[in-house]
């Protein structure tokens, strides 16, 4: 079960800032970097998908767990983090204190869920999955590093740090996604893309701590998303679906930028026109950076993304998964609940209003919207997930003493 407690430790990342000891020109934070990692994933997992012992499910809940593991070992500097991994046993005592921290979050999740987390952390072997992940991981950081390297290009360090990115991406370049990339430009302009929604702020109009991106907003949507999933018993294609979706729904904003919900419904049948502009953009700009075959699933994941739908033998139908889910085999059809992801969609952006006015931002804005919010989804359920308990539970753990909403 996701508890608000889980929600709140999980946005830790927003807070936590990377290459804090070098020049910035701009503020990169550990969840922008675990969104960005995640895109890189599917790019280098669709080349990957063939192999025996590729999972689409393991991949997503290896960078899950690998973000659990940095929500406790952020201050790690990563020559110290890779010393203490050639350690087998040292490795196990850092991951046995990682699971401790968070044992309080993770344990309504359920124990086979624990069990998965400690085997990822305690296992030494790198099936491709894993391999994707990370170098996901290092691609992720050497795009970071070329943005720090331009601002401080005779810095401490820096020539040390760019040796062992070569070495990293000579250690991965067995995997065709990374071939690829270096083969196809337009693979690395579709990363480059999604990266700049790293620097599109979420309520751009209104100073909120910790500020976070149009990127990281994506991730937290997907990893909630996912867990909820989990929650009402998904099958893996659904549980897929329904990641991606929430990783990539606002990916057109990074050709749009994001617009406020106020805005949208401001004057009636501005919200269809920016879709229809939206997906004209994605068409003309997107699609054609990736291969054609992909075409399909970023539509799924980028239009009508709110809706439920079930492709059934290739055709797609607007229909509750849950309706269906026992009654066709997994090679047959692909859910995807649209209305759980806008529901977690609209639970983020609570979450981010709320832990703004808990750190002390006097918002009437803020505040409105958070009311607004909890208040939309008052008594509503998705199968046995109860969304008033999750709302009660997220305001008890990001509020501080004398913040009140109603």
């Amino acid at each position: 079960m996701v508890t608000g407690a889980l929600l709140t430790r999980l946005f830790d990342a927003a807070y936590m800032q990377r290459w804090n000891d070098q020049i910035r020109p701009v503020e990169l934070t550990e969840l922008d970097k675990q969104a960005h990692k995640m895109i890189v994933a599917f790019v280098l997992g669709k080349f990957e998908q063939g192999t025996h012992d590729f999972d689409w499910i393991r991949l997503v809940e290896a960078g899950l767990f690998d973000y659990l593991q940095r929500l406790v070992l952020t201050d790690l500097k990563p020559q110290v983090f890779y010393k203490i991994k050639e350690d087998r046993e040292r490795y196990r005592e850092l991951n046995r204190w990682v699971f401790l921290n968070l044992e309080d979050e993770l344990a309504p999740l359920g124990e086979s869920f624990c069990q998965r987390f400690r085997a990822y952390m305690d296992s030494p072997e790198e099936p491709s999955y894993r391999r994707v992940i990370n170098a996901a991981h290092f691609y992720a950081t050497k795009w970071e590093f070329e943005i720090v390297r331009r601002a401080n290009p005779h810095g401490f360090e820096m020539d040390r740090i760019q040796g062992r990115l070569a070495s990293q991406q000579e250690q991965y370049h067995d995997l065709a996604g990374i071939r690829e990339i270096e083969r196809r430009p337009s693979l690395g302009s579709f990363i480059d893309l999604c990266g700049l929604l790293r620097f599109q702020v979420r309520w751009s109009h209104v100073h909120r701590i910790p500020r976070t991106s149009v990127l990281g907003h994506m991730l937290m949507v997907a990893m909630v998303v996912y867990l909820l999933s989990l929650e009402v018993e998904a099958c893996p294609q659904r549980c897929i679906n329904n990641y991606f979706t929430g990783l990539f729904h606002d990916l057109p904003e990074a050709l749009t930028r994001d617009i406020i919900s106020p805005v949208k419904h401001s004057v009636r049948g501005l919200s269809g026109l920016i879709k229809s502009y939206e997906k004209a953009e994605m068409e003309e700009k997107v699609y054609p950076l990736v291969p054609s075959d992909w075409h399909d699933d970023l539509r799924l994941y980028t239009e009508n993304e709110f809706k439920d739908v079930v492709s059934i033998d290739g055709t797609r139908v607007v229909t509750s998964p849950g309706e269906i889910d026992e009654h066709y085999d997994e090679d047959r059809y692909s859910p995807r609940d649209g209305r759980l992801v806008k529901a977690v969609d609209d639970l983020a952006a609570y979450l981010e209003a709320r832990l703004a006015t808990s750190n002390g931002i006097a918002s009437p804005e803020l505040r409105r919207a958070s009311q607004n919010i909890r208040r939309k989804y008052r008594g509503f359920r998705f199968g046995e997930i109860d969304f008033t308990r999750l709302y009660t539970e997220a305001k008890h753990n990001a509020r501080r003493a004398g913040d009140e909403d109603t």
